[in-house]
Order: C-alpha cells, then sequence, then structure tokens
C-alpha cells in the first residue's frame, strides 16, 4: 500500500458544479447510469427517463459524488452502437438528470460528437475508456471546453508483455495526446481498466500491483462493480456479485485509488467510508 497523501502535479480536481474534489482527503465514488438496452449488469435506462432520475436521486441521496452516464455498451461482444443513437440516448438522460439533481455528470463515451452535445446538455467530465486513441477530435473537444476528463488504458486486441507495463505504456501514450492537446495536467484522472482485454488471472494481479501505478503521479479510478471476474471466482451471475464487488473496492482503495465507480450506491458509499475510516488519517475516528 502506497501513502494516501501522494505528491500530484495538482491536489484538487474541478468535477463541475462548483465542486472541487481534494485528492487524499478521501475516496470519491461515480455512480453507474447505463442509457442502453444491452448493459452487461443489466441495469439500462434506455428511454426509460423517469427510472434514470429515480436512480440519479438515489445516487444522490446517498452521497455519490458523480453520477456516469453512457449510452453504449462496452460489453466484450456487444453491438457496435451507431454515434447518432448512442447521442440521442446520453443527451436525453444527462438532461433531465441534470435538471433534477445537483451532483456532477460524467459522460461515458469515446466518441467527440457525444461528448459535446452531452457537455451542452450539462455534463461536466468526459470518461474516455479508449483514453484519447480512438477519436481525435475528443481530446481537442477536453481541451476547448476545459473540462475533467477520465483516460482509460483498454487492453482488448493489443499484445500482452506485463500487467502493469501494459497499462503504464497505453496510460502514457494517452498522457501524451493529452499534452499535445494541451490540457491541463489538473483536469486528468486514470483508470487502468478492469475487466477490459485481461483474464480472470491478470485482472486480479492488476488490483495486487496498484500500488506500482503510484509512479504516474496521477489520481487513479478503477471500476470492478459486478464484472465478470467476480462472477469467475464466486460462481455468481450479475446480480450476486455485490459482496465480490464490496471486496475489490475495499482492497484498491487500501491501494490508493481515488475514485470508485459502482452500480450500488449506498452499499458502496458505506464500504468506502468504512475503508478510508481505515487508511485515511483524517477520516479515522477518535
Amino acid at each position: 500500500m502506497w501513502p494516501i497523501n501522494r505528491s500530484y502535479q495538482a491536489l484538487t480536481f474541478d468535477a463541475g458544479r462548483d465542486i472541487k474534489w481534494e485528492w487524499g482527503r478521501r475516496t470519491y465514488v461515480m455512480g453507474i447510469v447505463n442509457a442502453t438496452h444491452d448493459s452487461f449488469s443489466g441495469d439500462g435506462v434506455a428511454n426509460e427517463l423517469q427510472k434514470a432520475v429515480s436512480l440519479a436521486k438515489e445516487f444522490e441521496a446517498c452521497g455519490v459524488d458523480v453520477i456516469d452516464i453512457g449510452g453504449a455498451s462496452s460489453r466484450p461482444g456487444a453491438d457496435p452502437t451507431p454515434v447518432s443513437v448512442e447521442k440521442e440516448r446520453v443527451t436525453s438522460v444527462v438532461e433531465v438528470i441534470n435538471a433534477e439533481v445537483g451532483v456532477p455528470i460524467s459522460v461515458d463515451t469515446t466518441w467527440a460528437e457525444v461528448a459535446e452535445a452531452a457537455l451542452d446538455a450539462g455534463a461536466t467530465i468526459v470518461n474516455d475508456i479508449s483514453g484519447f486513441r480512438l477519436d481525435p477530435d475528443l481530446s481537442s473537444l477536453v481541451a476547448d471546453r476545459g473540462v475533467g476528463a477520465v483516460l482509460m488504458h483498454n487492453q482488448r486486441g493489443l499484445e500482452h508483455h506485463d500487467v502493469i507495463h501494459d497499462i503504464m505504456l497505453g496510460l502514457s501514450t494517452s498522457l501524451t495526446i493529452a499534452e499535445t492537446a494541451r490540457i491541463d495536467a489538473a483536469k486528468l484522472i486514470l483508470d487502468p481498466g478492469f475487466g477490459f482485454g485481461w483474464s480472470v488471472a491478470q485482472n486480479l494481479e492488476l488490483l495486487r500491483r496498484l500500488p506500482e501505478l503510484a509512479s504516474l503521479d496521477f489520481p487513479l479510478l478503477i471500476g470492478t462493480s459486478r464484472k465478470s471476474s467476480i462472477g469467475t471466482v464466486l460462481g455468481s451471475n450479475v446480480d450476486e456479485r455485490l459482496f465480490g464487488t464490496a471486496a475489490t473496492v475495499a482492497q484498491a482503495i487500501c491501494a490508493g485509488i481515488d475514485v470508485v465507480r459502482v452500480h450500488d450506491g449506498t452499499e458502496m458509499s458505506d464500504v468506502v467510508n468504512m475503508s478510508d475510516a481505515v487508511v485515511r488519517k483524517d477520516k479515522s475516528v477518535e
């Protein structure tokens, strides 16, 4: 476990809506809203705007820090979603949630066209699972709009050498793209890409070796929630992975992760708060 209060290039992150995150003070929680029909977790709210609003309000009530809205499934083998369809799904959900809750919103997309529409509708963060490596216009958009961005390493289709080496290489490429686009380093969060192109054993190795990513000197986000590796280890269906997810969230926080991306806001907020009380000095109970 590395020290929680690391020396980042920036100690705060502008999440939007006049909200600043202070790195090292606590772990932040990203709640997932899937504006799709084919989410792997079975919780898609495509064309069900009231359901999306209800979920967002539940997240807000339990203290989730940002709501992440995506309009295209990223599960292995999913059919590609036309950009126009993704844009329509995301924009409508961002608009209604933005009007009903005060929590910052991130848009989970790899496309500049979708991100621009979502930002216009009220989103303040871009969450790109390609790490700016798919759409060359997305990094320019983030720079022009001055918003925060999560850059993920995606190992799918790439040659494997070593888990941490591969992640470092991918994220370094993404950071170079961001630097070329003149994006402020204080606007960036990095995601090692749990579940994206790794075997079960490699996903577990990724979790064990998270402290090695400290040398990147950027805040880190991870999304383990309900993923298939948990199901494989536990022999559980997707709706039976709450405790497995909790174990990975607690372990990741002990390893220094700054943001966790989850489906179950109430339960994982408890896990986060308890884990923070153990590992973060200023959260300890006297």
